[in-house]
C-alpha cells in the first residue's frame, strides 16, 4: 500500500510542477492545445507513460482541453509519490 504525502510534502512537490494544484485530495492541471488532434495526441502519449508506470490518471478531454487529476487509490485516494512521479512525466511530455 502506498503512503499518502503530507500537506507539506505535496506543497513542496507542487513547487516543481508549474500550473498544478492540489484540490479534493488530487493533483490537478488543465492543459490547452491548438486543436483536438494535438490534445488527443497528448492524451495518447500520457496514457502510454501512465501504463509504463502502472499508475493511471483521471482524464477529461473536450476539443483542445485536457484535464488531468491524480490520486492513488490504494492510499485512500490521496496524493502519493506515484502521483508526483506521473505529474513530472506528464510535464516532460507536454514540453517535448
Amino acid at each position: 500500500m502506498s503512503e499518502p504525502l503530507s500537506i507539506t510534502a505535496v506543497a513542496d512537490a507542487l513547487a516543481g510542477l508549474p500550473g498544478w494544484t492540489h484540490a479534493d485530495d488530487k493533483l490537478q492541471k488543465t492543459f490547452t492545445f491548438e486543436d483536438f488532434s494535438a490534445a488527443l495526441g497528448f492524451v495518447v502519449r500520457m496514457g502510454l507513460e501512465a501504463e509504463k508506470q502502472g499508475h493511471h490518471p483521471e482524464l477529461f478531454n473536450v476539443y483542445n482541453r485536457v484535464e488531468v487529476a491524480l490520486c492513488t487509490h490504494d492510499a485512500d485516494d490521496k496524493v502519493t509519490d506515484k502521483d508526483v512521479s506521473l505529474a513530472s512525466a506528464i510535464e516532460a511530455l507536454r514540453s517535448a
